[in-house]
């Protein structure tokens, strides 16, 4: 009987490679094994997530001011008219991009703004009108929310992203919220997801539960 070396050497046997398949990621940087298993799919956002902020916040204030900008001037170009429509933001957290200054103006050119509050972890966020000026007081993350007034639902909701892939899949923090809101609404607002170039990345893995956003921009949005 011929031996294993004897074997390959006449095409039969195991196929030999230079480099193992789990090693691809290496000799192309775009490779992505498929994840299939919850499990593994969580373990990779969380260090992707970890990755993804540090690289956020290791920009500048100054360029993620000038960056914030742009996507305020995108977000005009996306959504038209903005009068007599109500458009939820978000309190800037981690270097994300601020958009105070665009809550401002979307009030004074007849549109409404509200904020997301977490109301119980796993459970839907609510929304809550919010003017500039209007008192607020510390909610989860110690993240500012509207101290008062009755829910509001949104026509519009800027979602801030972590991640986001080519199909529009955003990466967030983890906790669901964002899925978790949209799917108990009672109607489909207009989703724009919101951030920087920087976070574009071949994919976060979408399950069943991901909704994808129907917009993104970032700083490069012309």
């Amino acid at each position: 009987m011929a031996n294993d070396s004897q074997g390959a050497k006449d095409g039969e046997g195991p196929a030999q490679y230079s480099s193992p398949p789990c090693f691809m990621h290496e000799l192309d940087p775009e490779f992505r094994a498929p994840l299939t298993d919850w499990t593994d799919v969580r373990r990779w956002r969380k260090a992707e997530r970890e990755r993804l902020i540090a690289a956020r916040l290791a920009v500048s204030a100054d360029m993620r001011t000038a960056m914030s900008q742009r996507i305020a001037e995108g977000l005009d170009a996306v959504i038209g008219d903005i009068a007599g429509r109500m458009v939820s933001l978000y309190w800037p957290f981690r270097g994300e991009p601020d958009l105070r200054p665009w809550i401002a103006s979307v009030n004074e050119r007849g549109g409404r703004t509200a904020l997301p509050i977490v109301i119980e972890k796993g459970q839907p966020l609510i929304f809550r009108a919010y003017v500039p000026g209007d008192r607020l007081e510390k909610g989860v993350w110690n993240i500012p929310m509207p101290a008062e007034g009755d829910p509001v639902l949104p026509d519009i909701v800027i979602s801030p992203i972590v991640g986001i892939d080519p199909q529009n899949y955003r990466l967030g923090y983890g906790g669901g919220f964002f899925d978790r809101t949209l799917a108990a609404m009672p109607f489909k607002p207009l989703v724009i997801g919101v951030g920087y170039e920087l976070q574009n990345i071949a994919t976060i893995y979408p399950q069943p539960h991901d909704i994808p956003m129907d917009r993104l921009v970032t700083e490069a949005w012309a």
